[in-house]
């Protein structure tokens, strides 16, 4: 939905602790997400094969038809008797600030699944993004018991993490994904330093908004990628999504970690330029060009080699 104006100027600029708030909104539109799905669709939409896991209603038939046209493998999805696919309810104002609320419903049961039974034809990374708490961290603990190469993006989840909970979950992944803000609150909760988190995990790749992303491992790398320019700011819902797809899908494609940053960064805007998360489109010679005009002829030519045609 969208706000008509700015929420700190309208809505909660006097008292926030005995309001109850309501307010009227000038455009409804229901669109598809979830980030395990927003990733999922950017991975097959940049033609890599990802395996969707999580657990839904009887309701996504629709959108399971729509992940599979666009080159995600669902089999991964566990559908529940009793309740319905999650909801996100979010409410944008002309500052792109946003009021949020989210239904957990079928999510639950995503604690029920097991990767062994969808691992057994290989699978070369475990993403794990935010669900069911309970699930997260049972499938970390599952891919550490297996042997698998995991990776770990608590993003919204980690506010209902406690400190154990939040160092139980990062151990041992090759990549942990988060924004500035969740990265900071992450030490808070561990009581970690950033080079207690680097020795439990491979790098982390955190991305800061209109400055781009940062990725630090315990080897000393530290490269920071610019982000590409965007022609508007249309819906900010799902970006992060997007950079994690494109990241993914250049390192899965053999890119280097500043070549893959900069394809995510270039999935990122496209997302930040559309409504709905789900909705933006991969014109091959049109991304070529803003990454060369982002980041040099040099960067184009290498990332151009592994977009589909």
């Amino acid at each position: 939905m969208h706000f008509p104006g700015r929420f700190a100027e309208q809505l909660v600029a006097d008292r926030l602790d005995r309001i109850s708030l309501s307010f009227l909104v000038d455009d409804l539109v229901v669109r598809r997400g979830g980030i395990g799905a927003n990733i999922a669709f950017g991975l097959g939409v940049l033609g890599r094969q990802p395996i969707l896991v999580g657990a839904v209603g009887k309701d996504f038939d629709d959108y399971r038809s729509w992940l599979e046209r666009h080159g995600v493998d669902t089999r991964g999805v566990h559908v529940s008797e009793v309740a319905h696919t999650a909801r996100f309810v979010c409410t944008t104002d002309d500052d792109m600030c946003q009021i949020a609320s989210f239904y957990a419903g079928a999510m639950a049961e995503a604690r029920l699944i097991e990767l062994e039974p969808i691992a057994r034809g290989g699978l070369e990374l475990v993403l794990i993004s935010p669900d069911d708490p309970q699930a997260m961290l049972r499938h970390a603990e599952e891919c550490r018991q297996r042997g698998y190469t995991f990776a770990v993006d608590p993003s919204q989840q980690l506010a209902r993490m406690d400190g154990e909970q939040a160092r139980a979950f990062v151990e041992g992944a090759k990549y942990l994904f988060s924004n500035d803000y969740e990265w900071e609150l992450l030490l808070q909760k561990t009581g970690w330093t950033e080079a207690d988190v680097l020795s439990r995990v491979g790098m982390r790749v955190t991305t800061l908004g209109e400055k781009g992303v940062e990725i630090v491992d315990q080897d000393g790398l530290a490269l920071q990628i610019p982000a590409v320019a965007e022609v508007a700011k249309t819906d900010p819902t799902g970006v992060g999504d997007g950079f994690r797809a494109g990241f993914l899908a250049g390192v899965s494609s053999g890119l280097t970690l500043e070549r893959a940053a900069q394809l995510g960064s270039l999935i990122a805007v496209l997302v930040l330029e559309t409504v709905g998360t789900q909705e933006w489109v991969l014109d091959r010679e049109a991304a070529i060009t803003r990454i060369s005009q982002a980041f040099g002829p040099d960067a184009a030519e290498e990332i151009a080699a592994v977009l589909p045609a």
